[in-house]
């Protein structure tokens, strides 16, 4: 693994106000993105050039049938593995699934009492996984448009979400303090403990192992078979001085190039940082900051 060369980050700029969730396309040719912004809630860019291919406009509450996007902030997305559908989330409960080569919108699924805080499909399927700030995980069947079933189990909102080919998929639980496992099959979950803070990202490495952060500052490698963490990084980006007090920064977004061993972190540290799961993901060896 390189650094990259700093001259050669691009910055690509559209959106008025805080991004808050993207996603890039599985042949790496265009990202997704979307904002708290009420005029312009999604945009489709190409890589290569930095051009943007489309954008969605939003509209004001209440008006979602009407308008073709979404009426509040868009806060998870995620896209299908054959590129051929894009769901979205927002803080009014409401999941639109798109047309990821049009940006057409093609069903509105309800049923979630709260904010939509994470989505993601189950790779190889157009099977739907969503988690919500009213505690629970819904599955649906995106190609029928169809609902399937709900999971509950977690005690505060859910604050991330994700899944590979099994029909599984993990979450954070927020200040539950908890990671879960949802098998769906048998309907059952496995239920993970090691973070102080309030868990707010998730992110599955391979079918075995996945990583979290939170708002403790620690970084935590989970094995699927043990409870509690493999390795965990305390302070992972170091601490701030916030009034006068010495405190974490949070982790605030986790990453994973899949089915290897390298994994990124995000703050407000204004760095990026790389990590290694060393000792057959016994320990996470800091790599290095990317400044950003």
């Amino acid at each position: 693994v390189q650094p990259p060369d700093p001259a050669s980050i691009r910055v690509l700029r559209g959106h008025q106000l805080p991004i808050t969730c993207l996603v890039i396309s599985p042949d790496d040719r265009f990202i997704f993105s979307a904002s708290k912004d009420g005029s312009l809630i999604k945009c489709k860019w190409e890589v290569e050039s930095g051009k943007r291919l489309c954008v969605v406009p939003g509209g004001k509450k209440g008006t979602e049938e009407r308008h073709m996007g979404h009426a509040s902030h868009v806060l998870c997305m995620a896209i299908s593995s054959d590129s051929k559908y894009l769901a979205t989330g927002d803080r009014s409960k409401l999941i639109m699934i798109w047309d990821a080569a049009t940006c057409k919108r093609l069903h509105i699924f309800t049923g979630h009492q709260d904010a939509v805080s994470g989505l993601s499909f189950r790779k190889g399927t157009h099977q739907l996984y969503s988690a919500s700030h009213d505690r629970c995980v819904k599955v649906w069947n995106v190609a029928e448009n169809a609902y399937v079933e709900t999971l509950f189990g977690h005690q505060d909102v859910i604050t991330g979400l994700d899944s590979l080919s099994r029909e599984c998929c993990v979450t954070a639980g927020g200040r539950d303090g908890t990671v879960r496992l949802w098998k769906i099959p048998e309907e059952s979950q496995l239920v993970f403990c090691g973070h102080q803070g309030s868990i707010d990202c998730i992110q599955l490495i391979n079918e075995e192992h996945m990583v979290s952060g939170a708002d403790d500052g620690s970084v935590a490698l989970w094995g699927v078979t043990k409870k509690k963490p493999l390795a965990l990084a305390r302070q992972a980006h170091g601490m701030q001085d916030a009034q006068g007090l010495q405190q974490p920064y949070w982790i605030s977004a986790v990453a994973a190039l899949r089915n290897s061993d390298l994994l990124a972190t995000g703050s407000h540290s204004t760095s990026l940082k790389l990590w290694k799961c060393s000792e057959g993901f016994r320990k996470l060896e800091p790599l290095w900051d990317i400044p950003l």
